[in-house]
């Protein structure tokens, strides 16, 4: 089985104090990367995956972002004002009208990662949904793959693709901030702030979550160390 998605969510609400200085005057999805904004990054891959419209929450530094988003013509944008910050989960959930009864992509915001030259990570994604079986699909970067920034062992994978959260953070991935997910996840949910993990814990309990391991380069990328030693590496690779 699989599904074709139309639709994602991006995460872009959040402070990301962990990137001043860049972020005392940007959304941390605007700040760039070998000149592009991680946003865009995003965006261009989801175009490329056949996404017609996504829906972005914004907060921090929220009209530069949409006046920066705004002047794309490619795809149907959405705008989620949060006055007050909902959370990952909460914020998803205040535009669950929007999404439709079909599973959608959830990106965070500051993910960045680059696909191998034969896959695209949302086109597989959804190549892999079994709508019998799957809740919510996420993305995983091999710890061991990870060199330029620090990878944290959120999760391990199991027979037939399950995947189960590693408590004390000893597994084998880490997960990259990109899921597939079925609106009825949300259902029975009554708080509107939360975190999208308790979500996903709430499929990992159901044997209804999955994994995917990334087959190109993933970044964590939360200081301005990190996101130096990815540009350097980048312009490196391009020689």
């Amino acid at each position: 089985m699989s599904t074709h998605p139309e639709k994602a969510f991006i995460l872009a609400a959040g402070l990301g104090t962990r990137l001043r200085p860049y972020t005392d005057t940007l959304p941390k999805p605007m700040v760039s990367i070998c000149g592009k904004p991680m946003i865009d990054h995003i965006i261009d891959k989801l175009v490329d995956s056949g996404i017609q419209e996504i829906v972005v929450n914004l907060h921090h530094k929220g009209d530069i972002l949409r006046r920066h988003l705004t002047k794309r013509k490619d795809l149907k944008i959405l705008f989620s004002e949060e006055e007050e910050l909902l959370d990952t989960g909460g914020g998803v959930k205040k535009v669950l009208p929007l999404m439709g009864d079909k599973p959608f992509f959830v990106i965070n915001g500051d993910a960045f990662w680059i696909d191998s030259a034969d896959y695209n990570v949302f086109k597989s994604l959804s190549a892999m949904w079994d709508d019998t079986n799957h809740d919510m699909i996420l993305l995983l970067e091999p710890v061991r793959n990870m060199i330029l920034t620090k990878g944290v062992g959120d999760y391990d994978l199991l027979n037939e693709g399950r995947a189960r959260r590693s408590a004390d953070q000893s597994g084998e991935y880490m997960f990259a901030g990109v899921r597939l997910c079925h609106p009825r996840i949300f259902e029975s949910e009554t708080e509107t702030k939360f975190s999208f993990l308790k979500l996903m814990d709430k499929a990992d309990r159901e044997g209804r979550l999955y994994g995917f391991e990334h087959q190109g380069g993933w970044h964590h990328i939360s200081s301005p160390e990190e996101l130096h030693a990815v540009e350097e590496a980048i312009i490196l690779s391009a020689r």
